[in-house]
């Protein structure tokens, strides 16, 4: 794993500079916040060239990560020889995501809703998928879960989604202060009198 303060001489790649890349890495980003909302958005990072492969490949000038947002990547660069083919760099780039979500959070993912397996991604028929291991004959291919970039939300339990919004609640600033205004305005706008007896007359 590489981190983000280990690593002097990484850089952003900005908007534009690798465009295959930066219009897959959106798709993927899509599949992320589908099944993980807190970890993305991924971004890539550039690190530059050893000198001796400068030497042997003058085409070589940096290699590029996929990182989570403070930085860190793990893995290997995207090759260069992908952006060649829309599907195919799309599928390197989640490929990668996948072994940055891995190795630095310990987390698998994506996972096939109905096989609880960890899906991998592949082209078939000239479009970038996420394949799933299970439901196939022994041996067998699986099958295809959803193109890449076309994950939908998984369903998620009663609790699981009151967890979801109270970490979100909980990474807004906002919805603490309607909480701090709600808490001082009193109930309803009486005043803090719920629940007191009017006077007569």
């Amino acid at each position: 794993m590489h981190d983000s303060f280990d690593t002097p001489h990484a850089r952003t790649v900005e908007p534009g500079e690798y465009p295959v890349w930066g219009e897959a890495l959106a798709l993927v980003d899509h599949d992320l916040v589908a099944h993980l909302p807190d970890r993305g958005p991924l971004r890539l990072v550039a690190m530059p060239a050893w000198p001796e492969e400068g030497a042997d490949d003058e085409q070589v000038t940096e290699h590029v990560y996929v990182a989570l947002p403070d930085g860190r990547w793990h893995g290997n660069d995207l090759p260069p020889e992908g952006r060649a083919v829309p599907a195919f760099a799309l599928a390197d780039v989640a490929e990668a995501a996948q072994e940055t979500v891995l190795g630095c959070l310990w987390q698998v993912w994506p996972v096939c809703p109905e096989h609880r397996l960890g899906m991998h991604a592949g082209v078939e028929d000239g479009q970038a998928v996420w394949r799933c291991a299970g439901g196939g004959d022994e041996g067998g291919p699986g099958h295809v879960q959803a193109p890449v970039g076309g994950l939908a939300e998984p369903y998620r339990s009663r609790a699981e989604r009151r967890k979801l919004r109270r970490r979100k609640g909980e990474n807004n600033p906002n919805n603490q202060n309607n909480r701090n205004v709600g808490s001082n305005g009193g109930n309803g706008g009486d005043g803090g009198n719920a629940g007191k007896p009017h006077p007569e007359g």
